[in-house]
């Protein structure tokens, strides 16, 4: 496999992300309602999508490119106490859910990152937040697999390979950090 082949399913997955224009749209309208109405977003996920969860989370709260106020957002990703006592006392499978049941508020918009859709923790999680009342925000990959019956929205990227999928979910979710970084700046 050469390079050249991979850049360019890279570029061809990038360039149907046009046809996602006014979901992605959407996306950022619900992201600024829920901030401005004292909600946070609270993003997970697994492997490569906890990493990309974690890296999101940041954006919002430290700064993407222009200075403005803190953004809250926090990614269920990154206390390796509750990640490990709850896997160990309880099931991976509740490992979000059980921190959604202690940290989530109506205001809040759930964000589920699962390139194949079928992430139990991301699903059960979301099960629980609507019980809440967050709106649910799945980013998956084409095919959307279960998230797509049980979250509010899902975000389908088009493909089904996991790196083109994790790739175009950073250049949603990098475009996201600049959107609110233009409507909370000064």
């Amino acid at each position: 496999m050469s390079f050249l082949a991979a850049l360019q399913r890279h570029m061809e997955t990038l360039s149907k992300l046009q046809g996602l224009e006014s979901e992605i749209q959407q996306l950022a309208s619900k992201v600024e309602s829920s901030i401005r109405n004292g909600g946070k977003v609270i993003f997970m996920g697994n492997g490569g999508s906890a990493a990309d969860s974690q890296h999101l989370a940041a954006e919002f709260v430290v700064r993407y490119k222009k200075e403005r106020p803190t953004l809250a957002a926090i990614a269920l990703t990154t206390d390796t106490s509750i990640l490990t006592a709850h896997s160990n006392d309880y099931s991976f499978d509740t490992v979000f859910s059980r921190q959604i049941e202690a940290l989530a508020r109506s205001e809040d918009i759930v964000v589920g990152l699962s390139t194949s859709g079928n992430s139990a923790n991301v699903i059960d999680a979301f099960k629980v937040a609507k019980e809440i009342g967050c709106f649910t925000y799945a980013w998956t990959g084409e095919s959307g697999g279960q998230l797509l019956d049980i979250a509010d929205a899902t975000l389908r990227m088009p493909s089904s390979e996991t790196a083109r999928i994790q790739e175009a979910h950073m250049v949603v979710g990098h475009w996201l950090c600049e959107a609110m970084d233009e409507r909370f700046s000064d």
